[in-house]
């Protein structure tokens, strides 16, 4: 599990930290991690010998963390400039890049380095970055960038951007990931994120992404003595005579193998379909749990009170979404809206879903007292009170039509399999990423790809994870 961690936490953990630490001392091991990182990367294509670094250092802890990463890689060849940006840097660690042979600039360096790390601002900084910044990052515009901690310029606790911000190949980060590190837009700046453990004692996070053993440790396993019942029992309502393939595709998500028996109820043409290509599908009956919604048109309203009778845990996606009401008895509800569809739900502007992707979906999970699934690049899973999951698998060429009926309908498999609705929301967004990023192999895929590929992917984390 990756955990990230709000700049108030950060900061109460560091300073019990150096409280208990020589002074200095943990800044040395950030800077440290930071330094071998930036080795690493300029490695990549070739000896690090005479290759150039820039350092924009700023007035906080994160300059005091470039100068001293610079001090280190100066002594192993590296030609580095600190570019200061403020009259208050660090002036040890100025000291210490000087001493290793390091050099300070007042402007631009006059030979293009090979390599920019951001110093600038720290977790502390306000989202946006002052003129001077906005014009040394344009001085060295194309040069790739390494960020300390988080990209300057984005809001740290919530993703959010507000201005201009680093954008950055790597962001080498201290201690906990932050929540900018993981959450878009802000995370689309962040690059590769790479953490760097100072040991620090750390309350539970707020924000979490699960890692691979993390989902294969949540998947249900049948029992030894497992019947078809027993192993849950999923139910479809998806799909329209306008829609049909919405319902066959939401179908192709919940038969991945998860519980023992799919139901369909819906239009006669998605059922002729779905009997084609899923045999093994049947009728009418009891279910654990619904999926509804996904091309159900209009008949959307009626599908999801229907669904709501019976008072299962039920996945609700797109049609439908319009018919939740908010302050319901929702606890059992997983809704599954996209930036669209959560702005009409909360009756803002798409793009403000757009720009404050956690700040809405922690907003509509409180308002309709459900766990919510805001989709995305990084797709974030909220329940009420804000505990939330971010999805980092996946690939761009997952943006493709039926992809999100196929999802519903797998979440509605975990659901009926056994996992509570955050569970199974997360488990399911992130075994969709996976198998999307494994099915594309860096290339176009459809919505079926990803449909077929889910029993593979779910059969490796099992055996990856069986003793």
């Amino acid at each position: 599990m990756r955990y990230a961690h709000t700049v108030e936490q950060v900061r109460a953990a560091e300073a019990a930290a150096m409280a208990a630490l020589p002074d200095g001392a943990l800044m040395q091991r950030a800077a440290a991690g930071l330094a071998d990182a930036v080795l690493d990367l300029l490695g990549t294509t070739g000896a690090v010998y005479g290759r150039r670094v820039v350092l924009l250092v700023g007035p906080g802890d994160n300059g005091g963390d470039a100068l001293y990463a610079g001090a280190r890689l100066a002594r192993r060849g590296v030609a580095v400039a600190a570019w200061a940006l403020s009259d208050r840097v660090h002036q040890a660690g100025l000291e210490a890049l000087r001493s290793a042979g390091g050099t300070v600039l007042d402007g631009p360096p006059p030979v293009r380095p090979d390599l920019v790390v951001d110093g600038i601002v720290g977790i502390g900084g306000r989202p946006g970055l002052r003129a001077d910044a906005v014009a040394a990052l344009a001085a060295l515009d194309g040069v790739p960038v390494v960020a300390v901690d988080v990209p300057s310029g984005v809001d740290v606790d919530t993703g959010a951007l507000d201005g201009p911000a680093v954008e950055a190949v790597l962001t080498v980060t201290f201690g906990t990931y932050k929540i900018a590190d993981l959450v878009d837009p802000a995370a689309q700046h962040a690059g590769a994120v790479h953490l760097v453990d100072l040991d620090l004692e750390l309350p539970p996070a707020p924000v979490e992404a699960l890692q691979a053993a993390d989902v294969a440790a949540l998947l249900p396993r049948p029992p030894v003595d497992a019947q078809k019942y027993l192993r849950g029992v999923v139910g479809v309502r998806a799909g329209s005579a306008t829609y049909p393939g919405a319902g066959l595709l939401s179908v192709g998500g919940a038969d991945c193998g998860m519980t023992g028996m799919v139901r369909y109820v819906g239009d006669d043409l998605v059922l002729r379909m779905v009997q084609a290509a899923h045999p093994e599908v049947v009728g009418p009956g009891r279910v654990q749990a619904w999926v509804v919604g996904s091309g159900s048109d209009s008949g959307a309203e009626a599908t999801l009170a229907d669904a709501l009778a019976d008072a299962v845990p039920t996945v609700v996606d797109a049609d439908a979404l319009a018919f939740v009401s908010p302050h319901g008895d929702n606890a059992d509800l997983i809704l599954t809206p996209h930036a669209g569809e959560l702005a009409r739900m909360l009756d803002v502007e798409r793009a403000e879903i757009e720009a404050r992707p956690l700040e809405h979906a922690r907003s509509a999970a409180e308002r309709y007292g459900a766990v919510v699934l805001l989709k995305g690049r990084h797709t974030l899973v909220v329940e009420p009170g804000g505990r939330t999951r971010v999805t980092t698998t996946g690939t761009p060429w997952l943006a493709t039509a039926g992809a999100g009926d196929v999802l519903g309908g797998l979440i509605g498999a975990l659901l009926a399999a056994g996992l509570a609705p955050f569970d199974a929301a997360s488990v399911g967004s992130w075994v969709h990423g996976a198998t999307a990023t494994a099915a594309s192999a860096g290339g176009p895929i459809t919505a079926s790809d990803v449909a077929r590929g889910l029993p593979g992917m779910m059969r490796d984390l099992l055996r990856e994870s069986t003793p």
